[in-house]
């Protein structure tokens, strides 16, 4: 799966989830592991159709899910994906507009800062 297929289907799972944060929902699945014995081990054994049924969506079938536990000898750190930035560039409006959209409040805020501090 390419990278902007599966920022698509994270973007919609988002979307179908925007009541529960991505961090809720992994918060819940921890909470749930921790009580339920049953639910850790569904988790171990078919992580990707836990994920699924807690965000309520079907992931594409090239899409693996691992889940892994931590202990005392072992710390997992897991970096995100990269964004493919390509073709991010700002048209000649949009920077005109965020260009634009400074030097007014610059000027605002230094003419404010002039008159109060000749006032002193």
């Amino acid at each position: 799966m390419s990278m902007c297929c599966l920022l698509k289907t994270i973007k919609t799972m988002n979307e179908q989830t925007s009541q529960r944060t991505r961090k809720d929902i992994e918060a819940h699945i921890i909470s749930q592991a921790w009580k339920d014995e049953a639910y850790k081990q569904e988790l171990f054994s078919n992580p990707k159709a836990v994920i699924e049924r807690e965000f309520g969506v079907q992931l594409p079938t090239e899409v693996s899910v691992r889940v892994m536990e931590e202990n005392s000898t072992n710390l997992y750190f897991v970096l995100p994906m990269h964004p493919d930035l390509s073709g991010a560039e700002l048209s000649d409006e949009q920077l005109e507009a965020v260009a634009g959209g400074t030097l007014p409040a610059v000027i605002s805020v230094a003419a404010a800062v002039s008159y109060v501090t000749a006032k002193i």
